[in-house]
């Protein structure tokens, strides 16, 4: 809903700031007093095109700005997070500044943004009908969302939805699936090679450290025995060995602990020391039992650790990633083994899918068309009380690639006069009969409010062009029933228009400092009256024109 309007050096109006509300907030004014102005600038708001031609002569810059209340959607809150822009208290600000240049510059939450942005944002925001505006009517999508809610198809196009992204994972898998069969073909018996090459030499893990550490004792045996043996000769067979020299140290502090007591602490301290010797001299010992020469052992651990530097090069700088590398090429394996089993799952799935998605669809398109013919009828008689008497409408559903909201394309026709062919809304000439399709097709669709949502914004712009008496009482009521599930704002040049409305507003140019100024200004009671008299009798206001206009403000409230 659209809370507040802001126009500054925008055309003919100067500065100008109107709140607005919910319900039906009409604009009535003089001939070329700037009525639709007002609209235009709203349209800027939404992503329409900006000009040089906007900017009041003069003025370094013409600035537009509204602020919106929404109710917060899925679609809506994708849109603003994507462009990182916040809603505060349900609210959003959207502003719109256009150089003498014609260049212009967006913001929405107070952050910059594309026109293309804000085009994104508009059908959250506001619709507007009228003779220079693209029209979300235009879409095939928007009439087939149309279309379904007229036709109350909500479920059921949640079960097509749901059908056609099961189908769609589906059969992007299995034509993935297809597309690397080939691929994996060749890389099976890649991975099958790489396997059997590495099992063939099957290294373990720490192997390389453990042979690295084999192969320089085995070639340094006579050195290790030379050490080894001076090192055990130190320990414990030469006459000054450390074992030795500890045997004869415990003697003596025997000896010293008999004479003093106090000693004995001494000798026990030694003992560990005399232990330790004694088991080295023993292992030492054993070590060099098994120290000889082996040359053929070489040669095999010079060969195996040749084997495993060969996988390294290959595969990875250590075993483990050696190892790791055959898990992967095992899983590949398995993988590529398992597709054929996984294709005919898939298309067996796939199959069932497309079976369910088709009935939906076709079920769908069932009750589309059945809806058809009826909102068809319902527009038409519409049209014939908005003095469209002789207007044909036809909506054809018609096949259709697939898509989440089933296998249609949905298109509005219409002949507004006797005699013409069908066509397309967006190929209507007229922009009051556009409007006026809009408004029977708004009527004919829009449900009751749902609880707790903020009601969108409908803008209509000569929607009573052509149009008098008894027909413009009809676009009247029609806006009036609008206005209980939307925001309306109406530009009118017919008081028995302007008799419905929740809240006028007034629209005039004046000359001020000799330059023409357009202003805006919200009518109630008496000021309210006099003008819809004004819209009776014109410039001189007669009282038969006041009487009537208080029994236009009272019909219509009754």
């Amino acid at each position: 809903m659209l809370v507040e309007l802001c126009v500054e050096n925008y055309a003919v109006i100067e500065s100008v700031r109107v709140r607005f509300h919910a319900g039906l907030n009409l604009l009535t004014g003089e001939t070329g007093s700037g009525k639709s102005i007002v609209v235009d600038a709203l349209g800027l708001l939404l992503g329409g095109r900006a000009s040089a031609e906007m900017v009041r002569a003069g003025a370094a810059r013409a600035r537009i700005s509204g602020i919106f209340e929404v109710t917060p959607s899925t679609g809506l809150t994708a849109i603003l997070e994507g462009a990182g822009i916040e809603l505060e208290d349900n609210e959003l600000l959207v502003e719109r500044e256009i150089q003498p240049s014609g260049k212009s510059r967006a913001f929405a939450g107070n952050r910059p943004a594309t026109a293309a942005l804000l085009r994104d944002l508009a059908p959250y925001l506001a619709d507007i009908h009228g003779q220079h505006d693209q029209q979300q009517l235009f879409s095939s999508e928007i009439q087939c969302q149309m279309l379904d809610s007229f036709a109350k198809a909500e479920g059921l196009l949640a079960r097509v939805s749901e059908s056609f992204g099961r189908w769609k994972q589906a059969a992007a898998e299995l034509e993935e699936l297809d597309r690397s069969a080939q691929e994996k073909l060749r890389l099976a018996d890649l991975w099958q090679f790489q396997r059997n090459e590495i099992e063939a030499v099957g290294p373990l893990p720490g192997e390389d450290a453990e042979l690295e550490n084999e192969r320089r004792v085995l070639r340094n045996v006579v050195r290790l025995q030379e050490v080894s043996g001076a090192a055990f000769a130190q320990l414990s067979e030469d006459p000054d060995s450390v074992s030795t020299q500890l045997g004869l140290i415990a003697k003596r502090l025997d000896e010293l602990a008999r004479i003093d007591e106090n000693a004995a602490g001494i000798h026990a301290a030694i003992e560990p020391a005399r232990l330790a010797i004694d088991e080295a001299s023993r292992a030492l010992a054993r070590y060099i039992d098994k120290l000889e020469a082996d040359p053929g052992r070489l040669d095999e651990v010079e060969a195996r650790m040749a084997s495993i530097e060969k996988l390294k090069r290959k595969y990875g700088g250590t075993v483990e990633e050696i190892l790791q590398f055959l898990d992967e090429a095992v899983r590949g394996l398995a993988a590529a083994e398992s597709s054929t089993g996984r294709r005919e799952a898939l298309q067996n799935e796939s199959a069932a899918l497309t079976r369910a998605y088709e009935a939906a669809a076709k079920e769908l398109t069932a009750k589309r068309k059945e809806a058809a013919k009826a909102l068809a009828k319902n527009v038409a008689q519409e049209l014939a009380a908005l003095a469209m008497e002789k207007t044909r409408a036809e909506i054809r559903v018609e096949a259709a690639a697939w898509s989440a909201h089933g296998a249609d394309k949905v298109e509005f026709l219409i002949a507004p006069n006797q005699g013409e062919e069908l066509k397309a809304l967006e190929k209507i000439a007229s922009g009051g009969e556009l409007s006026r399709v809009a408004l029977a097709l708004k009527t004919c669709t829009t449900g009751p409010a749902k609880k707790n949502e903020v009601p969108g914004t409908l803008v209509f712009d000569e929607v009573d062009a052509g149009v008098g008496g008894s027909a413009a009482e009809s676009v009247g009521r029609r806006l009036k029933k609008l206005s209980a599930s939307s925001q309306v704002l109406c530009v009118t040049h017919l008081p028995q228009i302007a008799g419905f409305g929740d809240h006028h507003y007034y629209v005039e140019k004046h000359a001020e400092g000799g330059r023409t100024v357009a202003s805006i200004q919200e009518l109630t009671g008496a000021a309210r009256t006099r003008e819809i008299g004004r819209m009776l009798s014109g410039e001189r206001i007669t009282p038969e024109a006041l009487r009537h206009a208080e029994q236009l403000i009272k019909m219509a409230a009754g």
